[in-house]
């Protein structure tokens, strides 16, 4: 088995509806994003082996968002603010753990 590019590659639904329908652009999905990749390169995380944080179209789980996926794992996550997106953050990506509570199934 090929080990992956990056340890953990992290997709942000950022998806805008202009319809006003529920969506995680409107739920701040490009906000956190930008915060999570701002903190991931500053705590130098981020590049080849590490992490890589990107934004997305829609995700398909518009009910249960905002949300936002960690690859290779395939581990699908919301949150409701920056504090949610620290505990993926150090739990997950740091120490590769899931964080439960936040996780959708």
């Amino acid at each position: 088995m090929t080990k992956p590019y990056f340890a953990h590659h992290v997709f942000f639904c950022t998806n805008q509806r202009d319809d006003g329908a529920q969506c995680c652009g409107a739920s701040g999905g490009q906000q956190m994003r930008d915060y999570l990749k701002k903190k991931a390169k500053h705590a130098h995380l981020t590049g080849a082996g590490k992490c890589r944080i990107n934004s997305a179209g829609c995700m398909d789980r518009c009910n249960e968002g905002p949300v936002l996926v960690v690859y290779p794992e395939g581990v699908w996550y919301t949150y409701v603010d920056e504090s949610d997106i620290d505990e993926i953050f150090e739990v997950h990506l740091k120490q590769g753990r899931i964080v439960e509570r936040l996780q959708l199934k």
